[in-house]
Protein backbone atom coordinates (compact mmCIF):
# COMPACT_ATOMS: atom_id res chain seq x y z
CA UNK A 1 0.00 0.00 0.00
CA UNK A 2 2.72 2.47 1.37
CA UNK A 3 5.95 2.56 -0.41
CA UNK A 4 7.89 4.65 2.08
CA UNK A 5 7.48 6.53 4.88
CA UNK A 6 6.98 9.39 2.39
CA UNK A 7 4.00 7.62 0.86
CA UNK A 8 2.49 7.63 4.81
CA UNK A 9 3.36 11.37 5.41
CA UNK A 10 1.91 12.61 2.14
CA UNK A 11 -1.40 10.21 2.69
CA UNK A 12 -1.76 11.91 6.81
CA UNK A 13 -1.34 15.39 4.93
CA UNK A 14 -4.26 14.70 2.49
CA UNK A 15 -6.33 13.02 4.85
CA UNK A 16 -5.89 15.75 7.18
CA UNK A 17 -6.93 18.59 4.61
CA UNK A 18 -9.58 16.35 3.54
CA UNK A 19 -10.69 16.24 7.05
CA UNK A 20 -10.29 19.67 7.98
CA UNK A 21 -12.71 20.95 4.28
CA UNK A 22 -15.11 18.71 5.53
CA UNK A 23 -15.34 20.87 8.92
CA UNK A 24 -15.22 23.95 7.33
CA UNK A 25 -17.76 22.53 4.98
CA UNK A 26 -20.35 21.32 7.69
CA UNK A 27 -19.54 24.65 9.75
CA UNK A 28 -21.02 26.60 6.98
CA UNK A 29 -23.57 24.44 6.36
CA UNK A 30 -24.78 24.93 10.01
CA UNK A 31 -23.87 28.96 9.52
CA UNK A 32 -26.18 28.96 6.64
CA UNK A 33 -29.60 27.05 8.31
CA UNK A 34 -28.55 29.08 11.35
CA UNK A 35 -28.82 32.71 10.21
CA UNK A 36 -32.44 33.67 10.64
CA UNK A 37 -31.88 36.83 8.07
CA UNK A 38 -30.66 35.16 5.14
CA UNK A 39 -33.78 34.14 2.73
CA UNK A 40 -34.33 31.02 1.46
CA UNK A 41 -32.94 31.84 -1.62
CA UNK A 42 -29.93 32.78 -0.63
CA UNK A 43 -29.12 29.73 1.38
CA UNK A 44 -30.26 27.94 -1.75
CA UNK A 45 -27.72 29.78 -3.97
CA UNK A 46 -24.73 29.41 -1.62
CA UNK A 47 -25.64 25.99 -1.12
CA UNK A 48 -25.53 25.35 -4.92
CA UNK A 49 -22.62 27.06 -5.24
CA UNK A 50 -20.82 25.09 -2.10
CA UNK A 51 -22.03 21.54 -4.37
CA UNK A 52 -20.70 22.80 -7.61
CA UNK A 53 -17.54 24.95 -6.52
CA UNK A 54 -16.90 23.89 -3.15
CA UNK A 55 -13.55 25.30 -2.39
CA UNK A 56 -13.79 29.30 -4.02
CA UNK A 57 -17.34 28.82 -2.47
CA UNK A 58 -16.13 28.17 0.74
CA UNK A 59 -13.15 30.99 0.80
CA UNK A 60 -15.99 33.05 -0.36
CA UNK A 61 -18.02 32.82 2.29
CA UNK A 62 -15.82 32.84 5.12
CA UNK A 63 -14.31 35.96 3.68
CA UNK A 64 -17.63 37.58 3.24
CA UNK A 65 -20.21 36.53 5.84
CA UNK A 66 -17.29 35.23 8.25
CA UNK A 67 -17.36 37.77 10.92
CA UNK A 68 -20.86 36.88 11.64
CA UNK A 69 -20.53 33.35 12.09
CA UNK A 70 -19.39 33.45 15.68
CA UNK A 71 -22.01 35.83 16.38
CA UNK A 72 -24.69 33.85 15.22
CA UNK A 73 -22.91 30.79 16.89
CA UNK A 74 -23.18 32.42 20.26
CA UNK A 75 -26.79 34.00 20.14
CA UNK A 76 -27.61 30.04 19.47
CA UNK A 77 -25.57 29.04 22.06
CA UNK A 78 -27.69 31.22 24.40
CA UNK A 79 -30.59 30.63 23.47
CA UNK A 80 -30.19 26.74 23.83
CA UNK A 81 -28.79 27.42 27.28
CA UNK A 82 -31.83 29.91 28.22
CA UNK A 83 -34.06 26.92 26.82
CA UNK A 84 -32.20 24.22 29.23
CA UNK A 85 -31.79 26.51 32.52
CA UNK A 86 -36.33 27.10 32.11
CA UNK A 87 -36.61 23.53 31.24
CA UNK A 88 -34.75 22.68 34.63
CA UNK A 89 -36.48 24.92 35.99
CA UNK A 90 -39.58 23.78 35.30
CA UNK A 91 -39.18 20.21 36.53
CA UNK A 92 -37.11 20.78 39.35
CA UNK A 93 -40.04 21.98 41.09
CA UNK A 94 -40.26 25.10 43.67
CA UNK A 95 -36.89 26.37 45.43
CA UNK A 96 -35.98 25.40 48.88
CA UNK A 97 -37.60 28.87 50.62
CA UNK A 98 -41.18 28.49 48.69
CA UNK A 99 -41.13 24.69 50.14
CA UNK A 100 -40.72 26.69 53.71
CA UNK A 101 -43.38 29.39 53.60
CA UNK A 102 -45.96 26.58 52.14
CA UNK A 103 -44.98 24.44 55.04
CA UNK A 104 -44.71 27.42 57.34
CA UNK A 105 -48.89 28.42 55.92
CA UNK A 106 -49.63 24.83 56.39
CA UNK A 107 -48.48 25.19 60.03
CA UNK A 108 -49.90 28.35 60.83
CA UNK A 109 -53.27 26.91 59.45
CA UNK A 110 -53.47 24.36 61.80
CA UNK A 111 -52.54 21.45 59.13
CA UNK A 112 -48.98 20.32 60.85
CA UNK A 113 -47.57 20.39 63.63
CA UNK A 114 -44.77 22.23 64.94
CA UNK A 115 -42.49 18.83 64.62
CA UNK A 116 -43.77 18.19 60.94
CA UNK A 117 -42.94 21.38 59.87
CA UNK A 118 -39.31 21.17 61.03
CA UNK A 119 -39.27 17.76 59.33
CA UNK A 120 -40.31 19.89 56.25
CA UNK A 121 -38.14 22.70 56.57
CA UNK A 122 -34.84 20.42 57.36
CA UNK A 123 -35.67 18.24 54.07
CA UNK A 124 -36.27 21.67 52.21
CA UNK A 125 -32.71 22.77 53.59
CA UNK A 126 -30.98 19.19 52.14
Amino acid sequence: MWDSFWDFIWYTVVIFIFVAYLMMLFWIIADLFRDRELSGWWKAVWMVFLIFVPWLTALVYLIARGPGMSRRAEVTRVEMQQQSDDYIRSVAGKSSAEQIADAKSLLDSGVIDEQEYAALKAKALR
